[in-house]
């Protein structure tokens, strides 16, 4: 009698367990869309308002050893006007690549808009200028295209909460974009002093950059 329930009992159990598991599943696929939307489609980054809101909560968690660096590419316009435009796509999206292996699991990477940039990440203070240094080595590096080499530059500032005396992303943005400003085309990462954070700035671009008069507009 009980040899021949068993195998109605495991019947039923299967029966109830398929519209869990197909909710699972639908589960997973809906945040696998969510996640992607908020992706920039070309660079794999987060877009604006996705990293905006994440780089905020890694700030508010670890204040004392987050780096924030903006990243610009330098003389985007003429590499797409010499190259093409596909050739302007690898650039960027090699640009998302390095920044990304750069800033490691834990560090968060937006694409602001155009050829702009946002990195954080947490690097202990003692390692913060060794690290710096890499990074500017590495997005120095040429770029493969179909079997040769695209030139590029790219512009770095960074800004940390003890330098620029604040933990508001906003302001850190402001500091990073004016201290990149300053170390425009030198291949070189300016750090953010306090008196950067003070340049006026709409989201936190100088006036005149692209994107400042359309306030949380993602990439």
């Amino acid at each position: 009698m009980t040899a021949a329930l068993l195998p109605r009992k495991a019947l039923r159990i299967t029966a109830m367990a398929l519209p869990l598991a197909g909710w699972t599943l639908h589960s997973t696929v809906l945040h696998h869309r969510l996640t992607q939307a908020h992706r920039d489609p070309l660079t794999g980054t987060w877009r604006r308002t996705a990293f905006t809101s994440r780089a905020q909560r890694l700030l508010d968690r670890n204040p004392g050893d987050v780096v924030l660096v903006l990243a610009d590419a330098d003389r985007f316009k003429a590499l797409n006007d010499a190259y093409g435009h596909a050739a302007g796509d690898a650039a960027l999206a090699a640009i998302g690549t390095r920044l990304t292996e750069w800033a490691g699991p834990r560090g968060v990477v937006g694409r602001l808009g155009g050829d702009e940039f946002a990195v954080i990440a947490r690097i202990d203070p003692r390692h913060q200028e060794l690290r710096l240094e890499h990074l500017a080595r590495l997005m120095s590096r040429q770029v493969p295209y179909e079997g040769g080499l695209l030139p590029l530059g790219v512009s770095l500032g960074a800004a940390t909460p003890a330098a620029v005396g604040s933990t508001d992303l906003p302001n850190l943005m402001r500091a990073a974009d004016a201290a990149m400003y300053e170390g425009k085309h030198t291949g070189l990462v300016v750090r953010a002093r306090a008196e950067h954070a003070t340049v006026p700035s709409v989201n936190g671009r100088r006036h005149g950059r692209p994107g400042t008069s359309l306030p949380g507009k993602a990439a």
